[in-house]
């Protein structure tokens, strides 16, 4: 591998495939040009649907991270006459479910094809009298759409003696034959065979002509060679980098570019690593066609083709920046440290195809396996935020730089992972820093984050899992029926529809009073358990009862996976007693005077809050506004009156944040932030250490950024905890929150709305999908990082069984929440 400048792409994503292909002709069909390998080449994946009750064909294929959707095949059938041949491929179109259209003359099927851009065009090549095939085929091909279109010749069927030469055709044009054969099923194998090869094959041309538009277009200098470093593509960004043409390049050994001659070692070492199948990424000088040295940063990406071997290598070359000093001395001491390089990073691609449905830590016995299993998965997650590359690459600097810079690289990754860069301070829009910055300097007493010197204690607090002793509330006068009802709720398994019935649909306030006696809640506060049953009656008594989802048991489910939550070892190692109060009362009010309906529902409505909150996080935001107002509002149900000030501001600001966590928009912002400064440091530290360093673990744990990130993945998890309950509750669950979704897209048609959700029609809904949906773009990744945290096998096997329960439910086509009784 010469020092040039060297070909990437996105990492380990094949853009790029050259394979030796080859197939079989099918029955009753001769292939006229080269045959199409119809298996799926390395990095590309298919997947595609078949159904021959008259349903549109659905095609899928995915380059990478690319998903590119093939519409329904349309196919040209041009006869002059209608006949048995003609009618067997329209109903096998009919049966595959494509559209199709018929011609007959000449004019009419070139006009409907310039009009339709069908992918398969059928000619009948056998009454020569009534038109001229060839030649008709030869003016589709004139044409620029038939390009991506596969034209088809039906010919007679010839006795051995009698059997004629392909290459008219071939000339004229077309690209395979057919012997006429009017049997449908025939017909039909013919289409299908004709989309799983030649349409499919069409298709993957269109999306690598579509990707390497976009590499043409690319800023960065990228470079393909093959096996024997021959290159075969560069772009214009490196003709521009290296001053050379395509012309001068293609074909050429990468030896043939001029580069750096002192680097020979340097080279070795790179060549090393790549022909191993690792990834190299570092900094090198390469020498452009006036001889000029060019400092740059490169990552070479072998490619791997048919069998394992490695085809391609394809790289991405950026000049190094003259405006970053620091960069450019960590660049410099990477290039010239020849004994020292390590460059040969290899990045696994995805951890060795890890998949979070299968593996160890859903069901494992052993705990430790269980938690580096998890720990590999949060390696593997591919939520990232533009600021977490920006520490990665940090990172990589890091390795080969001297100790100097290496320790103020440490000071900048201190800052870099404060939570305030994630997200603006304010809560204001994102793409905008000029009006966090103006918000930021008028509303200084506004909604602030939470800083170290702003936890203030008083001596009396004392974590309620510590062993020192607990003033406890008097239980005694709760009804029997609902303190059996209640026995259990330390457990995972506690029952909350057993509690909802108990207690008439009313369950907050009894288990709140227990929860609360459980955590110390009124003993923090300093207030009386009659002020704190005030408090949870008028809370609840602003709950909808009439919701089938947002109801005053939602609110107690949440409370209880909060507290279970906050029982978990980890948890309790990184909250104090102010977080854990806090994280109570916001599961308990979260989502107070909910109406049943999204927050997109209100802002199309132009609803009073949404106009009061400027359509930001409408629900959320009332909801927490409305249970300041309702706690604040009478002493009797105050159950912060006797707090010191500023004590109260703390506690305060962490029930806001909380809450507002809850809003769905930032969930992944949310959840990237949990992942990057929490799980992947602590598992650095576990790695590196063997069993974890304890005061290094515990900077991570309890630094003020990372406690308020803690709870919010906490009350986050609790909030949608459903699909990870047992498979009674997540049913249950499920149907509910259906249900409410329902009578919104109602609502939205009565009053012509837009309609936010119209999957959630009642009457065409899948359940099964919905919640397949719902696991896969939001809960899996999410449990998955709470798990790693947190150490929850009992929720990570509910959510594998409830998943499969699902998937089970949609593989048989039903879309209801349970299978019709046998």
């Amino acid at each position: 591998m010469g020092c040039a400048p060297s070909i990437h792409i996105s990492d380990s994503r094949v853009v790029y495939h050259s394979g030796k292909e080859s197939d079989e002709s099918p029955n009753q069909t001769n292939t006229l040009s080269q045959q199409h390998n119809h298996s799926v080449p390395p990095g590309l994946f298919i997947k595609a649907s078949h159904t021959s009750t008259y349903k549109a064909a659905v095609t899928e294929v995915q380059f990478g991270p690319m998903r590119l959707h093939q519409d329904q095949l349309q196919v040209l059938l041009v006869f002059a006459k209608e006949d048995s041949q003609s009618n067997g491929f329209c109903c096998a179109c009919e049966k595959a479910g494509f559209k199709s259209n018929i011609a007959k003359t000449p004019e009419s099927a070139l006009e409907s094809f310039l009009d339709k851009h069908h992918e398969i065009i059928i000619i009948d090549h056998r009454q020569t009298r009534s038109f001229d095939a060839e030649a008709l085929c030869r003016s589709i091909r004139a044409t620029k759409p038939s390009e991506n279109a596969v034209i088809i010749a039906v010919v007679r069927r010839q006795s051995d003696r009698d059997e004629t030469s392909i290459m008219p055709l071939i000339s004229a044009g077309f690209s395979r034959r057919y012997v006429e054969n009017s049997n449908v099923m025939a017909c039909y194998n013919e289409l299908i065979q004709l989309e799983y090869g030649e349409v499919r094959a069409q298709f993957k041309l269109r999306a690598c002509n579509s990707l390497f538009t976009t590499l043409e277009k690319s800023q960065e200098a990228i470079e393909i060679t093959n096996e024997e470093h021959k290159i075969q593509y560069v772009n214009p960004a490196f003709e521009t980098t290296m001053g050379y043409q395509k012309e001068e390049l293609y074909g050429k050994e990468l030896i043939e570019v001029p580069n750096n001659e002192k680097k020979s070692d340097f080279i070795d070492n790179i060549n090393s690593c790549i022909k191993s199948g690792k990834e190299w990424e570092g900094v090198y000088y390469a020498k452009n066609k006036n001889g000029d040295n060019i400092q740059q940063n490169v990552k070479i990406i072998p490619v791997f083709g048919h069998r394992g071997k490695i085809r391609h290598y394809v790289s991405i070359s950026r000049p190094c920046s003259d405006n970053n000093k620091v960069e450019k001395q960590c660049e410099r001491v990477q290039a010239e440290s020849q004994t020292d390089i390590q460059s040969c990073r290899h990045k696994d691609r995805r951890k060795g195809s890890l998949d979070v449905r299968s593996t160890t830590s859903r069901g494992s016995d052993g705990s430790s396996q269980r938690r580096h299993s998890s720990m590999a998965r949060i390696h593997s997650m591919t939520i990232e935020a533009p600021i977490t590359k920006v520490i990665n690459i940090i990172n990589s600097a890091q390795e080969n730089s001297p100790m100097p810079v290496a320790e103020a690289l440490d000071r900048v990754l201190e800052i870099l992972r404060t939570t305030e860069l994630y997200s603006p301070q304010l809560g204001t829009k994102d793409e905008d820093p000029h009006t966090n910055d103006l918000v930021g300097g008028l509303m200084t007493d506004g909604l602030r984050r939470l800083s170290g010197n702003e936890y203030i204690f008083s001596s009396k607090h004392v974590h309620p899992s510590s062993g020192h002793p607990i003033s406890s509330l008097s239980l005694s006068d709760i009804p029997p029926r609902i303190t059996q009802a209640m026995e259990n709720e330390e457990d995972w398994e506690f029952d909350i529809f057993e509690l909802e019935a108990a207690t008439h649909k009313r369950p907050l306030v009894y288990l709140g009073l227990k929860m609360f006696a459980r955590f110390g809640v009124c003993s923090f506060l300093n207030c009386s358990e009659v002020t704190l049953r005030s408090w949870l009656h008028i809370i609840e008594s602003n709950y909808h009862s009439s919701n089938a989802y947002h109801n005053s048991t939602h609110s107690a489910d949440v409370l209880h996976a909060t507290a279970y939550f906050l029982c978990k070892e980890r948890v309790k190692q990184s909250l104090d007693p102010i977080d854990e109060v806090a994280a109570l009362i916001a599961a308990t009010v979260h989502d107070v005077d909910h109406p049943g309906r999204t927050n997109s529902f209100l802002c199309n409505a132009g609803s009073e809050l949404a106009i009061l909150y400027n359509d930001t996080a409408v629900l959320e935001s009332h909801h927490a506004a409305l249970a300041f107002q309702l706690t604040t509002r009478d002493d009797k149900c105050n159950i912060f009156k006797n707090m010191e000030r500023n004590e109260y501001r703390t506690l305060r600001q962490a029930i806001i944040d909380m809450v507002l966590a809850t809003e769905m928009t930032k969930h992944f912002e949310h959840v990237n932030k949990f992942v990057n400064s929490i799980n992947k440091p602590l598992t650095a530290v576990e790695e590196n250490e063997g069993t974890g360093d304890d005061d290094a673990v515990k900077t991570v744990l309890t630094s003020p950024e990372n406690r308020i990130l803690i709870k919010r993945m906490l009350i986050k998890c609790a909030d949608i905890s459903n699909p990870c309950r047992a498979l009674e509750q997540c049913i249950e669950w499920a149907g509910r929150i259906s249900e409410e979704y329902f009578a919104q897209t109602d609502e939205e048609k009565r009053q012509g709305l837009p309609v936010v959700m119209p999957v959630f029609d009642r009457n065409t809904c899948s359940i099964p999908k919905s919640q397949i949906s719902f696991v896969d773009y939001f809960i899996s990744d999410m449990f998955d990082a709470w798990d790693a945290f947190a150490d929850l096998p009992n929720l990570m096997q509910h959510l594998d069984n409830n998943f499969k329960y699902w998937k089970s439910l949609d593989e048989r086509q039903l879309k209801t929440l349970r299978p019709p009784p046998e």
